[in-house]
């Protein structure tokens, strides 16, 4: 990864504003083009292949599964756990030997199959971290179980193909930071927090998920990560790295997602080796497809304007319109709001269960 540039401003102004204040324009705009496409749910085809294009409620295991060639070998090896009612200390052992079948070995990455925004991923590094991850679900969840990446960099790669084109275009590409901090032997996790630039700002989302160890005194020199799942939400810093996208890391994706029938709008996050492998599109592993509610991750750059920022959702949310007025040309048939509703719920409902985020 380049160097972080932790000069300036540590947070532009707008960068954790209440979400209802930042998509604010997106309903209104929303609103106005449902009028002129006699839709409020036409968004909801733009992947016409997955439920309500994937906007609420939708399995991450529902888009994996129909991952076919190059996508399928792409994206990190997976598979699901429904939660049951027995001993968790049990359910742990019995899946400690599901994932050895499976071919994989801890660590691991646990993650709701129902959700967003990186809620609820947990790192497993051995059975007492399963069965306390497994504790917090009901009975029935449906869990994914995920190889770790070899990779640590990682970046949010934004994909956009109308029905009517063979390529496709990426228009969004962000680098992913996961904050630390360095320990003086001297100073404990909180301090340490609070004493950095941009940790200090948000120690409400660091010291939340680290309260057993606040009162740590870290050993001299010893790095300490803040975040394991690479989310804006959760605390890790966003770089627009626009600039870094190439012909042949275009070609490499779009040869990707051929392999994924009838999908033309969303973010991948991917694990990549270095900078210079991922221009040239090699050695890219998927950790997620986010659908039709994700966002292009340059805006949350600190140096993004609030205007560039909001033209981006804006262009993302015509974009949503534009594809699921091609669609339905097409054939597919609109979802019906009761649809959206009871999946947004769903979600919304199953969120509650979901464990402290890593």
């Amino acid at each position: 990864m380049p160097a972080l540039d932790t000069s300036g401003k540590a947070l532009s102004f707008f960068e954790f504003w209440p979400t209802w204040l930042m998509y604010f324009p997106v309903v209104i705009q929303w609103l106005l083009l449902s009028v002129r496409h006699g839709s409020v749910t036409l968004p909801l085809l733009a992947n016409p292949k997955l439920p309500l294009a994937g906007m609420a409620g939708v399995p991450k295991s529902t888009l994996f599964a129909q991952a076919e060639g190059e996508c399928e070998a792409a994206i990190l090896p997976w598979f699901t756990h429904t939660v049951g009612a027995q001993d968790c200390a049990q359910q742990a052992q019995t899946l400690l030997q599901l994932i050895e079948r499976k071919g994989l070995q801890l660590p691991v990455v646990c993650k709701p199959d129902i959700g967003c925004r990186g809620a609820g991923v947990k790192l497993i590094d051995n059975a007492g971290d399963l069965a306390r991850c497994l504790s917090a679900y009901p009975a029935g969840t449906s869990l994914i179980i995920q190889k770790l990446s070899r990779w640590e960099p990682e970046a949010g790669l934004f994909f956009i193909r109308h029905p009517q084109q063979p390529q496709g275009t990426i228009v969004s590409l962000a680098l992913k930071y996961t904050p630390y901090v360095v320990g003086d032997g001297e100073h404990t996790l909180a301090q340490l927090i609070e004493q950095d630039t941009r940790a200090g700002k948000l120690s409400h989302l660091y010291k939340e998920r680290h309260r057993d160890r606040l009162s740590d005194v870290i050993e001299k020199g010893k790095p300490y990560k803040l975040v394991f799942s690479a989310s804006h939400c959760r605390g890790a810093i966003f770089r627009d790295a626009r600039e870094f996208i190439t012909p042949a890391l275009t070609r490499r994706i779009n040869q990707i997602m051929q392999g994924l029938p009838e999908f033309y709008y969303g973010r991948m996050d991917i694990k990549f080796p270095d900078i210079e492998q991922l221009q040239l599109g090699q050695g890219l592993e998927i950790v997620e497809i986010n659908t039709a509610s994700s966002e292009s991750l340059h805006i949350w750059d600190r140096n993004t304007s609030l205007r560039e920022a909001v033209g981006a959702l804006l262009f993302q949310y015509r974009t949503l319109f534009q594809l699921g007025s091609q669609n339905r040309k097409r054939g597919f048939k609109t979802p019906g709001i009761r649809a959206f509703l009871k999946g947004w719920q769903a979600e919304r409902r199953l969120h509650g269960f979901y464990p402290a985020t890593d």
